[in-house]
């Protein structure tokens, strides 16, 4: 049995930034490990290593703060849009590592603040969908403003994560409560709504689709 989510602002504004915190705090964690060992180590190996370490430690921290400024932030005034070339930017610099490609297929505009936020919401959305990690596409569905978008994601171990499905609808499983980690399909879903579309999702052998179209 399923529920509706009814959150208030302070709650949304509180979850959404624990969420944030979540994404931020193992990079800058790392960062202050590294110089600890600078202070303590006279092994230049070590010295060496701490430095890489902070190096791509403090890359990462801001990836994902710049990421997280364009997919939860204000990014500008009412009404604004968004390059979607910015987005893609900040896109790869989230997603992409060792084990996680990205494909985008999106041309080059300005486009709704709130559209954009959802498909960067959508990308972090997609990445659930193979924890081992693999291969992430996005490209249209429909064309111009009215347009949604399609992504498809493939990997090892891909799947449907339990609830996903739901907290993008807005609901919960009775006796559920949101996290750090639900509220960000939740604001998917918010998104979704907030600018009229919908969305669907697909499972089939190790691939994973999803559609976003006009609701």
């Amino acid at each position: 049995m399923t529920t509706a989510i009814d959150l208030d602002k302070l709650d949304l504004a509180a979850l959404l930034c624990s969420r944030v915190c979540h994404d931020v705090i193992s990079p800058v964690g790392a960062i202050v490990n590294g110089l600890e060992v600078l202070e303590d180590e006279d092994d230049p190996a070590m010295k060496s290593f701490a430095l890489d370490l902070i190096a791509k430690s403090a890359r990462q921290a801001s990836a994902r703060l710049q990421f997280a400024r364009l997919a939860f932030g204000a990014a500008g005034s009412a009404g604004a849009q968004i390059d979607t070339g910015d987005a893609e930017k900040v896109a790869r610099g989230f997603i992409e590592d060792d084990r996680t490609s990205l494909t985008w297929q999106l041309p080059r505009v300005l486009a709704p603040k709130n559209k954009v936020k959802l498909l960067l919401n959508l990308l972090v959305v997609a990445t659930s969908t193979i924890p081992r990690g693999g291969r992430i596409g996005v490209e249209e569905n429909g064309t111009g403003e009215e347009g949604g978008f399609r992504l498809s994601t493939q990997g090892s171990h891909s799947r449907i994560p339990p609830h996903l499905v739901a907290l993008l609808a807005g609901q919960a499983q009775e006796g559920g409560s949101l996290d750090a980690h639900a509220i960000q399909p939740h604001y998917t879903g918010l998104l979704a709504r907030a600018t009229g579309y919908g969305i669907s999702l697909a499972h089939e052998g190790d691939a994973v689709t999803i559609l976003v179209a006009r609701g």
